[in-house]
């Protein structure tokens, strides 16, 4: 009968060892993280942690062609886009500005590198490689940036 005393103050310590593990555990995560003097775009939150997603931000409608600010930049798409189906079956992109649509609705040409392949071969259709224009091209959406930026635009490319 000597052992039941001993079960239950053993089983006491465990009990308590593991609250106090998980506390100290939880402590020190939140102590032990180091951003490098670098604040999120998440702002503080653990990675385990669910937030909210943001609201969506408003994106421009039928603009003009958004001026480039460096050389090979792919153009900024300067139009709503939300609902356009690209995937492996179709491109709703190429209705308005692949070569033989873009004179018809005025849409802007896409260039003639997206008809090549890696080994400089010139295709009658776009290349597989270009074919999903979000990779390289975004919507411009009327949102503050979310970090400082002092990026000044190429001279050569005409900006004021």
């Amino acid at each position: 009968m000597k052992l039941l005393p001993l079960l239950v103050a053993i089983t006491a310590c465990v009990a308590t060892c593991a609250v106090t593990f998980a506390t100290m555990s939880s402590t020190m995560a939140q102590e032990t993280v180091n951003t490098g003097g670098l604040a999120t775009i998440r702002g503080a939150a653990t990675i385990d942690e669910t937030r909210p997603a943001e609201k969506l931000k408003r994106v421009i409608k039928d603009k003009n062609p958004i001026a480039r600010n460096y050389v090979h930049q792919p153009p900024v798409i300067p139009h709503q886009i939300r609902g356009y189906r690209v995937d492996l079956n179709s491109n709703k992109c190429l209705n308005c500005h692949s070569w033989k649509y873009a004179a018809e609705t005025g849409a802007t040409k896409i260039s003639l590198t997206h008809y090549e392949t890696r080994d400089g071969k010139t295709l009658s259709d776009v290349s597989p490689r270009r074919y999903f224009c979000l990779q390289c091209h975004v919507t411009q959406a009327d949102a503050a940036p979310l970090v400082d930026n002092t990026f000044e635009p190429v001279e050569s490319l005409g900006h004021e």
